[in-house]
């Protein structure tokens, strides 16, 4: 999409801009889901890609060609050989079978009825929806009839696959049923797979997300747990704790997901009111507003007095804490730059060695110098991204003979939590 603008009504008292400038590229083999509240413009863009919704302004090119450019016969096999269509709402046909549902696009392909009818039942098959195939749809559950409906959009083979809700009506169990198929869909028959979703717990599915509101894409985010295909900023993928907080929270920026990830690292016991007036307290703090003395006098001010009302003793280990990581998150913000820059080999092992340093001051054992060498190679690692947070821990919890730091089950989960907290708050928001 090149600047594609979709506007309703047009010259008319009620025109509205749909969509505003969109520029995004969607790769071959990609599972991206559009994500943002109704009315962000995301069904807009769904309706646009399937070849119904001609751009107002801008252009859309679906495998390299304008679709909106296409003659009525080419669009008609666009809509059918290239694209399938997941519906909400199922729109499966009451009046004839299930099996007869699922391989009615293949009539306008002019496939023969027994090669057809034996295409329609692999489907069902695979989808685990074969005993219901001289069913009429009305006899279905939702689940049921949503695996008939991913059934009939992959009957063409289509490279394609654009999902609009698809599992809005439907239960938890239905819900993963789906979700896993489109998944496999996506890995072993390796289809785009384009989602419309306002349900955060999917978007762990996707390669990337792009987040939608007012018409625009607001950002887009790569999933760290999947081996990307597109082109992406890997300083982006260094924290999954973020990717975390943003499906829990998914249209808080990054700058108050930060803050929120130290409120989750420094209690656990305070009350609603209490938790959001530190978050308050704490966002001064990251933005560098205010002093460790001030923050101090905030937290231990009573709760009636506008404070958060904790003891002395406990605000001030919170405020050290806070220093402490903000302190140690600039040589991330500087191992990020250098990241940027393709300069990530000058004066690496300094930064790294810094981060290794901030770990291990609290740590009170013996401490030989293979395991000091084991955890700063994974610390390396953890940084260009070889490996996600677990796989961190993992690593450092392995014997120091089988290239771990050989730390006890406790001590691995403390110093990941550590790097992790420097990770998440070294990430440079720029204000977005």
């Amino acid at each position: 999409m090149k600047n594609l603008e979709i506007t309703y009504n047009k010259g008319k008292e009620n025109e509205f801009k749909a969509t505003k400038g969109v520029n995004i590229e969607i790769y071959p083999e990609e599972y991206i889901a559009f994500f943002g509240p109704s009315g962000c413009g995301k069904s807009t863009l769904f309706y646009c890609i399937l070849g119904i919704l001609a751009p107002s302004a801008g252009e859309i090119l679906v495998k390299g060609k304008n679709p909106y450019k296409f003659s009525a016969e080419e669009m008609v096999n666009f809509q059918t050989s290239v694209i399938g269509i997941i519906y909400q709402a199922f729109f499966l046909i009451n009046s004839i079978s299930v099996i007869d549902n699922v391989a009615l696009p293949q009539i306008f392909q002019g496939i023969p009825p027994h090669k057809r009818n034996q295409r329609a039942m692999e489907l069902l098959k695979r989808f685990e929806i074969d005993s219901k195939a001289q069913f009429y749809p009305d006899n279905l559950s939702g689940g049921q009839s949503q695996r008939v409906s991913v059934a009939r959009s992959m009957v063409n083979n289509p490279d394609i696959l654009l999902a609009d809700e698809p599992t809005g009506n439907l239960d938890s169990i239905s819900t993963k049923q789906v979700m896993d198929a489109l998944e496999e869909i996506n890995q072993r028959d390796r289809k785009t797979v384009i989602m419309i979703t306002h349900n955060a717990a999917q978007l762990k599915y996707c390669h990337r997300v792009f987040y939608m509101k007012d018409g625009v894409v607001a950002r887009v985010v790569p999933n760290p747990e999947k081996k990307q295909i597109a082109k992406v900023d890997k300083t982006q993928m260094l924290v999954t704790e973020m990717e975390q907080l943003s499906r829990m929270y998914p249209y808080d920026p990054p700058d108050v997901l930060k803050v929120k990830s130290l409120v989750n690292f420094l209690t656990q016991d305070l009350n609603f009111d209490q938790l959001a007036r530190l978050e308050g307290a704490i966002k001064v703090m990251v933005d560098r507003k205010t002093t460790p003395d001030k923050l101090i006098e905030y937290l231990t001010a009573s709760y009636d007095a506008g404070g958060v009302g904790l003891s002395k003793p406990r605000a001030r280990k919170i405020t050290d804490k806070i220093v402490k990581i903000l302190d140690q998150s600039k040589d991330i913000q500087r191992y990020r730059r250098r990241l940027l820059r393709a300069d990530l080999f000058t004066n690496q092992d300094e930064l790294v060695a810094n981060i290794t340093n901030y770990l291990i001051v609290d740590y009170h054992g013996n401490f030989t110098p293979e395991q000091k060498s084991n955890l700063k190679n994974a610390i390396f690692d953890r940084l260009v991204g070889n490996f996600r947070k677990e796989g961190f821990e993992a690593r450092i919890a392995t014997p120091v003979k089988d290239g771990g730091a050989g730390f006890n089950r406790k001590t691995a989960h403390n110093l990941t939590l550590h790097l992790e907290k420097i990770l998440i708050q070294g990430m440079e928001t720029g204000g977005e």
